[in-house]
């Protein structure tokens, strides 16, 4: 992810927590959630989205959220990803 993907990313995930937006996309998928689930659903969902916007094109670019754990938090895994999003795909 080249330095402007870096400061973009920073202002996309500013963003997202200023406008409220990680803590609704957490709130809607709750009754997905299992009961000793680490990684939030919404969460993966911002993550994944963060990751298109800065020029990724599938899922497995996520990785490239998790060289940058001080900018992106913690990232869940490619297999973690995947389960999310198959529940709102069905």
């Amino acid at each position: 992810m080249p330095a402007v993907g870096q400061t973009g990313g920073l202002l996309l995930v500013e963003t997202v927590r200023a406008t409220g937006l990680d803590r609704v996309l957490s709130a809607q998928p709750a009754r997905w959630r299992k009961p000793f689930v680490v990684h939030d659903p919404g969460k993966i969902t911002c993550d994944l989205a963060i990751r298109l916007a800065l020029s990724g094109d599938c899922m497995a670019d996520i990785t490239a959220l998790r060289d940058e754990p001080g900018i992106f938090g913690r990232i869940a895994s490619d297999p973690t990803v995947s389960r999310p999003i198959k529940l709102l795909v069905a």
